[in-house]
């Protein structure tokens, strides 16, 4: 374990003359980083100058800069530091602090609230140049930088390795908000989230006197800043300090060669999607539909499952969409992968009276996919490629959205599976964006106790995401409305909300939602933070005050300190 306390020598920093609205940070880093991956054999060694570049309102780059993924949320700060080093996050941090400046991260910039982009925000790092991904020696891991993007964090593991992380869908997800906030992808039922081999984290944190240091945590029993790598195994982003790096192990990993150390992807994986016309669905069948889907999941959610091997997503769109439609992958490796998925879509759509044809119309958030109404082998990475950039929504960078989230134990009460067609089908509404998507949980996900990293969720069949999308400001009242009607309406009986229970286990926190936190909108006993982390809030607390007892990181849904 390193905590390199660099700025107990630091130099005050100035920011330099300003040039078109840019101007530079520092000059010599101070702060020291633990270890460096090394590059990948053969390749030169990455040349990054010594200082952030700080882009202001007079900089023709700043428009673009102060926004993410999601429209509705765009800044106004005193400047975006775009930074390549922990070094130069460090001097960013400091030079915020010792000005009073409030800060926040972008990481891939896809954070659903407007966590980062805020008119209280005066200072924001936007990581996107700290992409590097590399096996490192001297920590036997694979190195990861906090501003790589998912897509690219699968090649660059894969092709020279053969080894992968199970994280997301989405290829532009940046990976410092995705960990840290637990990482659900689509072999999470075969080999865990991504927290699950998580060996370090590396973190700009701020002590009680204003001094800024880097800190490297791991995994290890003994470890003394063992807490701050738990907090980050689901804790969320924007809580403790800016993750510059993360390193990833699996625990126990056999061997001492780098394409020992993590999950071995399968060499193809079977996809298909289908649809089912809403003009052909009764509500019979709709029910019929949904119900068997969660209960299949509830059967097949233990750790040891032989079906783990399947992946799959439901996506229950707005009657507007014109279908309902179901993306499914398995593990192609797996002997008889295609019974496995003939029986799989068998136990789904059991006793609906409509047969199912070509995906014609968008899936959510994914595009059509009429190729794939019979399954089809594909390598997995070129799999993996289609799914994600095959999201419509992240390739649209105009739309603005609204999200919740719930996370199922069991199967759906009736009342429930009518509410979800009641709102699915309602008339008032003709935004064809508008879904719910209910994706696989369980499996290997499942394996690991609740307490054993700050993700709580350790033993939920499937979770669900409410989706809808506008860019014509007109739009945004009717499209709010109808998302907060929808689940508040489903979750009457607790209050508005999926209170962890026999059937519901809180909310994702990588989905946020302030609604959560808002009494208008959550009349249950139930805080928004015990939705999200459930007993392990106490623990994160605790951590919040050692690593960050001056708040410096914070936003509407941060971890409080303890009173």
């Amino acid at each position: 374990m390193r905590d390199t306390d660099g700025f107990e020598r630091r130099r005050f920093l100035t920011a330099g003359a300003s040039v078109a609205g840019a101007a530079v940070i520092g000059g010599t880093a101070t702060a020291g980083t633990a270890t460096a991956a090394e590059p990948t054999a053969g390749a030169p060694a990455a040349v990054r100058p010594a200082s952030a570049v700080a882009v202001t309102p007079a900089d023709k780059r700043y428009p673009d800069l102060v926004r993410g993924w999601n429209q509705r949320w765009v800044g106004s700060p005193d400047a975006v530091y775009v930074v390549e080093t922990t070094e130069q996050v460090a001097q960013v941090v400091q030079l915020a602090v010792d000005k009073g400046k409030r800060i926040t991260v972008r990481g891939g910039g896809h954070c659903w609230e407007d966590f980062v982009f805020n008119a209280d925000v005066e200072v924001i790092v936007d990581m996107s140049e700290m992409a590097t991904v590399g096996y490192d020696p001297r920590m036997h891991a694979f190195s990861v930088e906090a501003g790589a993007r998912l897509l690219d964090v699968y090649e660059r593991l894969y092709r020279p390795w053969g080894v992968t992380i199970p994280a997301g869908t989405c290829y532009s997800v940046g990976v410092g908000g995705h960990v840290s906030g637990g990482g659900w992808g689509m072999l999470l039922r075969k080999h865990g989230l991504v927290i699950d081999h998580l060996y370090a984290v590396e973190v700009v944190v701020v002590d009680a006197s204003g001094k800024v240091r880097t800190v490297v945590a791991t995994r290890e029993q003994n470890d003394p800043n063992r807490d701050l790598w738990w907090a980050h195994t689901g804790g969320g982003g924007g809580n403790f300090g800016i993750v510059t790096r993360y390193w990833f192990r699996s625990p126990g990993a056999p061997g001492r060669t780098p394409e020992s150390l993590l999950p071995k992807p399968p060499a193809e994986v079977l996809i298909s999607a289908a649809a089912w016309a809403w003009k052909d669905l009764t509500e019979a069948d709709f029910v019929r539909l949904v119900k068997n889907f969660a209960d299949w999941h509830v059967a097949h959610s233990e750790p040891d499952d032989p079906n783990s091997a399947i992946c799959s997503l439901l996506s229950l769109n707005h009657r507007s969409n014109g279908a309902v439609n179901i993306v499914t992958q398995v593990d192609a490796s797996v002997p008889r992968a295609e019974k496995l998925h003939a029986d799989f879509m068998a136990a789904v759509t059991k006793g609906v009276g409509v047969r199912s044809g070509p995906a014609v119309t968008p899936i959510g958030e994914f595009k059509p996919m009429p190729e794939f109404a019979e399954p089809r082998r594909l390598p997995w990475m070129q799999a993996t490629q289609y799914i994600g950039t095959a999201n419509a929504t992240t390739n649209n960078p105009t739309l603005k959205g609204d999200f919740k989230s719930a996370y199922m134990r069991a199967s759906f009460p009736a009342r429930h599976i009518k509410k979800l067609y009641k709102h699915l089908s309602r008339e008032d509404l003709g935004n064809p964006t508008a879904s719910l998507m209910l994706s696989s949980h369980g499996g290997q996900s499942n394996a690991v106790p609740a307490t054993a990293t700050a993700y709580a969720h350790r033993d939920s069949a499937f979770k669900m995401a409410w989706m809808i999308w506008w860019t014509d400001p007109a739009d945004e009242a009717a499209s709010v409305r109808w998302i907060r009607e929808f689940y508040e309406d489903l979750y009457v009986e607790t209050g508005g909300v999926p209170v962890p229970d026999a059937v519901t286990d809180g909310c994702y926190v990588n989905y946020p939602d302030v609604d959560l936190s808002d009494p208008r909108h959550n009349t249950s006993s139930v805080p928004w933070h015990e939705l999200y982390y459930k007993g392990n809030y106490p623990r994160l607390q605790r951590i919040k005050k050692a690593y960050d007892p001056r708040n410096v990181f914070r936003h509407r849904q941060s971890i409080q300190l303890p009173s």
